[in-house]
């Protein structure tokens, strides 16, 4: 003989961590709802949830070290010497400017008027350059930090 089984389901609300999907009750087709047997069904949730857990700490301290050292340069430079040299002699043309060696030469001209109008080498200017030299030593303050980083132990107070 085979039998045959009725379905019918019902809603059930619960707060439980289980949420049921509701209840099946199986009932044999040739007997009464009298006799008929339950069978639950449930779901099973999960909530996955983060949070910040301190493993540990540590503690950072720098410490400022100054030494004193010397910074040495060479410094170098240029000078200028001026020397006006008198040449006073009449020409037809004014000279133009020209160097000799590390001297640079100007020459300076006027007119003068004499019942005719000449022109009159009055002087040069003579410029003379020199370069100079000087090591220099100057005491200068160098800061250095330096980080020490110490792991605290467990229940260690904080500070």
């Amino acid at each position: 003989m085979q039998a045959v089984w009725k379905l019918s389901s019902q809603s059930v609300v619960d707060q439980s961590p289980t949420r049921p999907l509701g209840i099946v009750r199986l009932q044999p087709a040739d007997q009464p709802e009298s006799t008929q047997d339950a069978l639950s069904i449930a779901e099973e949730e999960l909530h996955v949830e983060k949070r910040q857990v301190a493993t540990g700490r540590v503690t950072v301290r720098t410490t400022t070290e100054v030494s004193e050292e010397v910074a040495r340069a060479t410094l170098e430079g240029k000078s200028v010497e001026v020397t006006r040299v008198p040449v006073n002699r009449e020409i037809d043309a004014a000279p133009s400017i020209r160097t000799d060696g590390d001297v640079t030469i100007i020459p300076v001209v006027e007119e003068v008027v004499v019942m005719a109008k000449r022109l009159v080498w009055v002087e040069e200017i003579h410029l003379r350059r020199t370069m100079t030299r000087e090591e220099v030593a100057v005491p200068v303050k160098l800061r250095k930090q330096r980080a020490t980083v110490e792991r605290a132990k467990e229940g260690e107070p904080r500070e």
